[in-house]
This record gives structure tokens, sequence and C-alpha cells, in this order.
């Protein structure tokens, strides 16, 4: 599938409804998630026929992109069972529910356990960045995807926090590579915001967790 084919079926999807600030629940432009799901896909051969998991999906984007660029299994983990609902519809709009699951958990309680070890190919994280609440979040989804995946995450960072997350995945025993900075268009979503979006600057990261000597 071409990127612009994938970017208008996920232009015709469902957003938040009622989007939850202490989620920090914000929409991921079709532009933005199509380019990410191709680049694993085409560059990285991360999707298509592997088993892919997609912490915090939210509304879906990145799930329904890995299930319609040729998954063999997906499945999305999600605390908020709106957000579940509506990715469930639109799993259903992009007619790709086919290969789908989605599970109703807190990504960090329900997966932190040796069963999910290498349970996944590939591991998709757009997580909270912590800018108004849940401060390392994003580090704590990245361990903990970087325990489930036998290959590789996938994940956003802000560019501002590069070093630190750099850092943070040396001591976790693994090798990042950023594969492109970004644009990530937050629209005014909340009472709090005074602009009626705002452009901020995003790494697209590769995480590969070094192999253990035995």
């Amino acid at each position: 599938m071409k990127r612009k084919e994938l970017e208008w079926i996920l232009g015709d999807l469902d957003s938040f409804k009622n989007p939850k600030v202490l989620l920090e629940q914000y929409a991921t432009g079709p532009e933005i998630a199509a380019t990410i799901m191709q680049t694993i896909d085409s560059e990285h051969d991360g999707i298509d026929g592997k088993a892919v998991a997609d912490l915090g999906s939210g509304c879906g984007p990145l799930l329904i992109s890995a299930a319609l660029l040729g998954a063999q299994y997906c499945v999305g983990f999600e605390i908020d069972e709106d957000a579940l609902a509506t990715c469930s519809d639109n799993l259903k709009t992009a007619e790709a529910d086919c290969c789908v699951d989605l599970v109703h958990c807190n990504v960090l309680n329900y997966l932190n356990s040796p069963r999910w070890k290498d349970s996944f190919d590939t591991v998709l994280i757009n997580p909270p960045f912590g800018t108004k609440h849940n401060r390392g979040m994003d580090i704590r989804f990245l361990e903990t995807g970087l325990q489930m995946a036998s290959n590789a995450v996938y994940s956003l960072h802000k560019t501002s926090t590069r070093d630190y997350v750099l850092n943070r995945a040396k001591e976790l025993n693994a090798k990042a590579t950023v594969l492109a900075e970004l644009r990530y268009d937050l629209p005014a979503t909340y009472k709090h915001h005074k602009k009626q979006s705002v452009d901020i600057e995003v790494d697209f990261i590769k995480f590969v967790r070094n192999k253990v000597r035995e």
C-alpha cells in the first residue's frame, strides 16, 4: 500500500471524542502516522508478516496502519475504554479488524511481567510526553516495550529530550537510532490551550535491545 493511500484511509478515521488531559490524549495526524509506519515497513522490515504490539494504542492510527500494511497479528493495549471503543469502530471503517485484538489494561502494570518477554516482533509506542503530567512516562513505556520486542521498538519522543532518551537507552542496554526529526502538530485540545495549534519537534527513534552474551 502506498503512503498516500494509507494517509487517505487514516484521515477518514475518528479521533478522541472527549480527550482526557491526565492521559495526554492527542490525535496522531494521518500524515505523520502514515510516514512512520511506511518507514518501519519498507525500510526496516518491521510490519509485513510480523507480530506487532501498539502500547497505548488510543484510537488506533498506528495499529490500523500495521494491519493494513500486512502484519500477521496486531494487539493494541490501551487504558481508556472510550478510546478502545473508537478504535474498534475505526478498525471496521478501515476494514482492518481481521488480525487485530484490543486489550483494555494499564500498559505499565499488565505488561510488566516476564510472560510478555519477546512476545512481539515489533512494538510501536507514541507515549505520553510528560509535558503536563506523567513525568518520565515515555521512558517507562520504552522499558516495557524493550522487554516485549524480539526485534525492535519504534517510538516518538520530544526532540528537546533527545540526549536524555539516548542516554537512558544505553542504560537499558539498547541501541537507539534517530530515524527522523518530525513536526507533530498538536491542535488546541484542552481548555488551557491558548493557541489554535502548536508544532512540537519530535524524534522518531528505533530501539534494539542488545543481545546478552551467554
